[in-house]
Parts: C-alpha cells; sequence; structure tokens
C-alpha cells in the first residue's frame, strides 16, 4: 500500500496538486504551459463537463467532435511536469481508495502544445515542430531509473559534440511515441529533436547581467547533428514528458509552435495565430 504521505490526496479525495478525481479525465490528454491557453484550445470544443483550477493547473474536459478530451496547463518546467505526470498516472493506474496499483493499467495519449524557439535558420518563425526525440538538459529525469529507456548513443554524440560538463548533469534523450508521430505527422510539419533547459535564461544561453558556464553553448546546439538528426529547437518540458511517460507506459508527443528563431534573431510578428493554428492542428489530429 502506498503511504498517504507518498501519494496525497485532497478532503474530497482529488489528488494533491492537480485537484483531480479519475472520473473528471479523459484517455486523450492535451498539455499547456499557460493556464490562459486551456479555454483557446476548449473554445473549440462542442461541450465542456468539468473545468477547475489549482495553482497553475487549471484543467477543462469536454467533447469536440464526439471524442471526449481534456486540456490542462502544466506551468513551467521540469519540475512541474514531475508533479503532473506523477498525479495523472495516478488517477488512472492507481487504486485511490486502497492506494494500491491497479492490475490492469491504463496507457493515456498526452500531446502537449506549446511555443518555442528554433535552432536552424531553415525552420522559421510561424512554423511547427513535432519531437520526435526529446533532449532533457535539466537533471530531474536522473532521480529516476531512466538507462532501459534512453537513446545513449544520442547522449554521448550529445556530450562529445557540445563538450558538455557533467558538473551540471548528464543530458538524457528519449524517443517519443512512435503512434502519435505517425498520427500527427504530415507536410505541413518538421520532425525535431528538442532540448528541454530547466530555465530560461542561463540554461538557454541567455545573457542579461549574469555571465553563463558556457557562453558558446547555443552554437554547439545549433552544430549538433546524429546521423542526419539536428537540434531543432529549444523549451522547457518536453524531455520530462517523454521521459516520465515512457516509464509510466503513456504514449506522449510534443508539438511546438516556433514563434522564434535564435539562429537569425527574428520573432513572429502574430504569435497568437501561430499558437492558434497549431491549435486546430492538434485537434485535427486527435479525432482523424
Amino acid at each position: 500500500m502506498i503511504q498517504s504521505s507518498e501519494l496525497i490526496l485532497n478532503p474530497d479525495g482529488s489528488v494533491y496538486h492537480i485537484n483531480l478525481k479519475p472520473e473528471q479525465i479523459a484517455k486523450d490528454i492535451i498539455f499547456v504551459g499557460d493556464q490562459n491557453r486551456v479555454e483557446k484550445i476548449t473554445k473549440h470544443f462542442d461541450s465542456i463537463e468539468f473545468n477547475t483550477q489549482k495553482r497553475e493547473f487549471k484543467t477543462q474536459t469536454g467533447t469536440y467532435k464526439g471524442k471526449r478530451i481534456t486540456v490542462m496547463s502544466t506551468g513551467i518546467g521540469p519540475d512541474n511536469i514531475d508533479i503532473v505526470m506523477n498525479e495523472l498516472d495516478a488517477l488512472v493506474n492507481i487504486d485511490l481508495n486502497t492506494r494500491t496499483v491497479k492490475d490492469e493499467l491504463t496507457s493515456l495519449n498526452i500531446v502537449r502544445v506549446g511555443t518555442s524557439g528554433s535552432l536552424q535558420a531553415d525552420i522559421p518563425v510561424d512554423s511547427m515542430v513535432m519531437s520526435a526525440y526529446g533532449l532533457g538538459l535539466d537533471n530531474m529525469l536522473r532521480s529516476y531509473l531512466i538507462d532501459s529507456i534512453s537513446e545513449k548513443e544520442m547522449e554521448e554524440a550529445f556530450i562529445a559534440q557540445t563538450n558538455w560538463d557533467l558538473k551540471k548533469g548528464r543530458p538524457y534523450v528519449i524517443a517519443g511515441s512512435d503512434a502519435l508521430i505517425k498520427k500527427f505527422e504530415s507536410n505541413q510539419i518538421f520532425k525535431g529533436f528538442t532540448g528541454t533547459a530547466g530555465g530560461f535564461y542561463g540554461p538557454q544561453g541567455r545573457v542579461l547581467r549574469l555571465n553563463i558556464q558556457d557562453p558558446e553553448l547555443n552554437t554547439k546546439m545549433d552544430a549538433f547533428n546524429f546521423n542526419g538528426t539536428r537540434m531543432t529547437n529549444l523549451e522547457m518540458e518536453t524531455g520530462a514528458i517523454y521521459g516520465l511517460g515512457k516509464l509510466l507506459g503513456h504514449q506522449c508527443l510534443s508539438l511546438n509552435a516556433i514563434i522564434a528563431n535564435r539562429a537569425n534573431g527574428t520573432f513572429s510578428e502574430d504569435p497568437y495565430k501561430t499558437v492558434d493554428q497549431l491549435i486546430e492542428y492538434t485537434l485535427m489530429k486527435l479525432v482523424e
């Protein structure tokens, strides 16, 4: 039995941080970072059956063209993904009354819809990137036993090609869901290799007033190539979602609206339109 200190429930029986009960989520789940983006997706729904929010975790469940879908905001960063992924899994795979793992496990389909900056000049602003792999630079996932699910050759290549300082932790590479990649791929979307940083400024090579450990990091990441696979973009959740999803048995895919291009210093003139296009693409593919 799982102790109450390890799996905390609210007085109403919902899981602690995301404030949800098992019957309130669908099998198909869309993640967004920004809580204000939840309703930008659910405004397309035919109906909404449930709505709640606790802290940055806002959730709405409803129906779109006959498919039941949950949309949830995760907030920013791998630490929040650790909370959301574990608590969602608890909702479907742990009996909350007996605090025991169920004999029959459920696999969720989880699609992240987020914004990102491109690292390559030929992946322009206002395009979309589907992450075939997530590269974790954050070190959060190293708290788990990930050697059996990580792409070790790509990890070693990244460490060698970027001269990565292991004092910052060992990068990890996790593949996205083959099934969801096949479902979402088209000539409208780039297939990419997405870096997940543990912060927005120094960890992504930005310098304001503080010097950073490796001023050439972005240039090195731009140039990374493993058997033709280049790093395409950088954000703060994908690697953690892919790692925890694979460990827990869920199908995960990260879709990125490219609103900035770090290679040529450009930013989208209408980032909201780009995000809306990605939302419409995501919903279309989910119901196909």
